[in-house]
């Protein structure tokens, strides 16, 4: 099967097999940062914005993905290095195997959510149980990187 997207900003065919996720045909076509973790959709490490929301990649399949702009990490490095900093000002890094979807996550929210609270932002990270270092020291790194007290 195949069919036309864009992907972080260029036109990409994608042939791929009938009934397969796109996480795995991301990752075929060399975007490494979308990680499979638990490959349930429960994870959060294959998150990649679909149409400029976050979804998550091991629960989608391709053939839905026509005509769609999917971006991925690689797409927002100036983005990911700045809420980067933050989260190393607060200890919080992460590692590099759940770091991208979490922070397509962040940066998601940061374009839709204004002025968010603690529970508004826990609820917006629902789906990425990934948290290498804990919750409250991204939790201080998000509401800074955010403007939010």
């Amino acid at each position: 099967m195949q069919l036309e997207t864009t992907i972080n900003g260029r036109p990409v065919p994608l042939t791929f097999a009938a009934g397969e996720f796109l996480s795995e045909t991301l990752r075929r076509y060399g975007y490494l940062s979308v990680k499979e973790g638990c490959d349930t959709g429960s994870c959060g490490l294959c998150t990649v914005w679909l149409d400029g929301s976050p979804v998550l990649s091991c629960s989608i399949l391709t053939a839905r993905c026509g005509g769609k702009e999917i971006t991925t990490i690689e797409a927002l490095q100036t983005e990911a290095e700045e809420f980067g900093r933050f989260m190393v000002a607060e200890g919080a890094e992460q590692c590099g195997f759940c770091a991208p979807g979490f922070t397509l996550t962040v940066l998601a929210m940061k374009r839709e959510l204004v002025d968010p609270d603690e529970k508004e932002i826990s609820h917006y990270l629902a789906g990425n149980l990934c948290r290498c270092s804990g919750y409250q020291g991204q939790m201080r790194a998000i509401k800074k990187y955010m403007g939010v007290k």
